[in-house]
């Protein structure tokens, strides 16, 4: 427990972190990877590029010294936080190194203002919060090691699959060498795949969400080609360079963006929203819905799928989402930025669209359906202010985030 003479200290001091800003985080991290560069093995790279990381850590660190005294306004980011780690396989020894470096960094930018007192209430502060860290991912990795087909850390699987599933994503599949189960996970997870690129100095860990229901035997993961500056080195390497029979060390499924299991869910509506290849989760829960379907014949689930993307040759699971929603007599919208690619309806549960999203057009159950969210920060940030404004409950609106941790 802090003291009070503590959070009165750290939060003192939240003015000092907002005039410094991102700037604290970069010199954080430069300074970290000077004086460990074993954690380059751990860290996205290609996010300290673009600057996400650096302002994902900066959000954290604000949010923590604001709330310091209300630690449960943090839950729902500690709880996202600490299943990503789990993906990166992190260790308490980690949260030393990082604390450290912290600590330095603000003592070097700081120099007047971060008297003795102050490095004693951050340190303490600092601590608390690895605690809960460190603590709530033991609990994850236990739980993971001693279920069926579970492990903690790294374990060796061989590509087995390469699918093509649209002009941009291809699915792969993988199966553990050593023949034995796989752990399961929920519809909407994802898991860590670390490689070592040719060229690459470093290991990268990436994490992909598993794109079908889970099977005991395998996991399917969908990627899609990344072309940015200082993005694409996983994805390329996967989509050119890795080929069937090949080795790659995934880390356990994880994640708390997720379909809950029939028997915790209420019985509402269920509505999928996605843009690009945010489809991929989108595309397990289908799945997991279509199954819990067919056992439950006329008291199947009311769901409603949505997806945006550029054309329809960037429309990964296309049929496969069309198979389902007819059989189940889902309402199935999409729609393409392209007008140039808007093709014939198949019949009337399929609408196609050209322009933006507009939930307006989908007649969807807003008062009391749950709505589930994954495509780029933007697009979710819209989708998520139009629901609101449309007058559907915050708390019925569920999301994921690619890559560092972010709200919207």
């Amino acid at each position: 427990m802090l003291s009070t003479q503590d959070i009165a200290i750290v939060k003192s001091t939240v003015p000092l972190l907002e005039q410094g800003g991102s700037a604290i985080t970069q010199h954080f991290y430069q300074r970290m990877f000077r004086h460990n560069p074993e954690l380059n093995d751990i860290f996205n790279m290609s996010n300290q590029h673009t600057g996400r990381q650096v302002e994902a850590l900066f959000q954290a660190i604000a949010a923590y010294a604001q709330n310091i005294d209300n630690l449960a306004v943090l839950q729902h980011m500690v709880e996202r936080i600490a299943h990503k780690h789990t993906s990166f396989h992190i260790k308490p020894d980690d949260y030393k190194i990082v604390g450290h470096h912290l600590i330095e960094t603000l003592r070097e930018l700081l120099p007047e203002q971060f008297t003795e007192q102050v490095e004693r209430a951050w340190g303490n502060a600092y601590q608390v919060l690895a605690n809960i860290f460190i603590n709530r991912e033991e609990q994850l990795y236990s739980t993971r090691e001693q279920s069926q087909g579970g492990w903690r850390g790294k374990r060796a699987f061989a590509l087995v699959e390469k699918t093509p599933e649209s002009e941009l994503v291809t699915s792969f599949v993988f199966k553990p060498i050593d023949c034995q189960p796989v752990l399961d996970y929920a519809a909407g997870q994802y898991l860590g795949i670390e490689l070592k690129p040719v060229g690459n100095q470093y290991n990268e860990i990436r994490q992909y969400s598993l794109s079908t229901i889970p099977n005991g035997e395998s996991y399917r993961i969908s990627v899609k080609r990344e072309t940015g500056k200082h993005q694409g080195v996983m994805s390329n390497y996967l989509h050119d360079q890795l080929n069937v029979g090949d080795l790659v060390d995934l880390h356990a499924p994880t994640g708390d963006f997720f379909l809950e299991p029939v028997a915790n869910r209420a019985p509402a509506p269920i509505v999928l929203i996605s843009a690009g290849v945010g489809v991929t989760p989108m595309q397990a829960m289908l799945e997991q819905l279509n199954a819990e379907a067919n056992k439950t014949g006329d008291d199947k689930p009311q769901v409603h799928y949505l997806h945006a993307c550029v054309n329809s040759k960037q429309h990964s699971f296309k049929g496969r989402s069309l198979e389902i929603c007819q059989q189940q007599q889902w309402p199935l919208h999409t729609w393409y930025q392209e007008a140039d690619t808007i093709e014939q309806q198949s019949d009337q549960y399929e609408r196609v669209y050209q322009g933006f999203i507009d939930f307006e057009q989908a007649k969807l159950p807003l008062q009391s359906g749950h709505f589930y969210l994954c495509g780029p920060i933007g697009f979710m940030r819209f989708a998520k202010q139009a629901l609101l404004t449309l007058g559907v409950d915050g708390q019925r609106i569920h999301y994921e985030v690619f890559g560092p941790h972010a709200d919207l």
